[in-house]
């Protein structure tokens, strides 16, 4: 069973990421894992943080000479900030109190979190809460990424709307490149236009992401039971990513208007391939062989330079909401954080069905299985 953990807060000594059950024997090192942290920290609308952060990802434990060894791999990524956040965010009690946090923000895990735990401050709640935990399970996902590329998938993304301007096309050429990695230069500008609008006047937008997995075998996920349905292992995962609210999987919403003649994805005789992809790569919980597709909605950043009214938890009075540095639009970046979150997903399913303790074992497992599928789904 693959599983994971991490732990961190924003502004503490760093983050820290520990995965358990992943194969022996796969080749990994830095680098692989380096350039996915990269991907995250760029993007127009980020805030001057990512210029501050380097992400540099240690590898701890688990990896000898360039090769997994089957033990829990633990990587270490510091904060620079912590350097000028050692007294707010110290182990050790300071010499003088912390002035704390009272001014919640709407829309974040502030108010919610301080009266669960039953703090005197949102500090606490704000640290773990906020979405620098992601660089933690990006180079997590960067580790599941390399293992599915032993098998022949590949992931991908792109960003598909921002403030309600919608992507017409799509060249995946230009994606990486792009500094929204947008597909479409013309809507792409639009974009980049209400992105600057919202800065200017201290606010922030929300979009649409799209990841697309190519090279998925028919098989992963079940029906059996409605927590082995590999769409609802997904939607939980990329719904987890903070800022989105709502998940979809091939046309998802689009479909609810159609007929069923209209959705459905005719299967091919002699190939077994589908005709087209409404369904997302997946049915009753089983992935079909076509790509999985998945899209999430983000929500706007709720820490506004111009804040939102709040209220005062030390008083009970109005007052305006918290403000620390933050983005304007990280539709971008929570592109690469979905296809990490999807990755991850996806080898947790893939070993389930396929097992084994190294990468060879593994690999005469998937072999045997898929040489014994007909028709184009077959590829060992």
């Amino acid at each position: 069973m693959l599983r994971f953990l991490t732990a961190g807060e924003s502004h503490g000594r760093g983050l820290v990421a520990i995965m358990e059950g992943m194969v022996a024997g796969l080749p990994l090192g830095r680098e692989d894992i380096q350039k996915d942290l990269a991907r995250r920290k760029k993007g127009f609308g980020r805030g001057a943080r990512m210029a501050i952060e380097k992400d540099q990802v240690e590898i701890l434990s688990g990896v000898r000479h360039g090769l997994t060894l089957g033990s829990p791999i633990s990587l270490s990524i510091p904060n620079r900030e912590w350097q000028a956040w050692q007294e707010v965010m110290g182990v050790e009690a300071p010499a003088k109190p912390v002035e704390p946090l009272t001014h919640p923000r709407p829309g974040h895990a502030d108010l919610p979190g301080y009266l669960k735990y039953g703090f005197k401050d949102i500090r606490p709640v704000l640290e773990r809460a906020s979405a620098r935990e992601t660089a933690s399970r990006v180079a997590l996902g960067a580790i599941a990424r390399r293992f599915l590329g032993e098998f022949g998938m590949n992931l991908r993304s792109h960003t598909r709307a921002v403030a309600g301007i919608t992507a017409k096309k799509l060249s995946w050429r230009r994606v990486e490149t792009s500094p929204l990695r947008c597909g479409d230069p013309q809507a792409e500008k639009a974009m980049l236009q209400a992105i600057e609008e919202a800065q200017a006047q201290g606010d922030t937008v929300g979009g649409v992401f799209e990841v697309v997995a190519s090279g998925v075998p028919v098989g992963l996920g079940s029906y059996v039971q409605w927590d082995r349905r590999l769409d609802a292992q997904i939607a939980g995962a990329t719904m987890s990513i903070p800022s989105v609210k709502g998940v979809e999987l091939g046309l998802g919403f689009g479909g609810a208007g159609m007929r069923g003649s209209q959705f459905h994805d005719v299967i091919l005789p002699g190939s077994l391939r589908r005709r087209t992809n409404r369904a997302g790569g997946i049915e009753g919980g089983v992935s079909n062989g076509e790509d999985i597709v998945v899209r999430a909605g983000l929500k706007p950043i709720s820490t506004l330079a111009h804040p939102l009214p709040s209220v005062d938890l030390g008083t009970g009075e109005e007052a305006p909401a918290h403000f620390e540095r933050s983005d304007v639009c990280v539709v971008p970046a929570g592109g690469v954080v979905g296809e990490a979150v999807l990755a991850l997903v996806l080898a947790q399913a893939f070993l389930e069905k396929f097992g084994g303790d190294s990468l060879e074992e593994t690999r005469h497992n998937f072999n045997a299985y898929v040489s014994s599928l007909p028709g184009e789904l077959g590829r060992a």
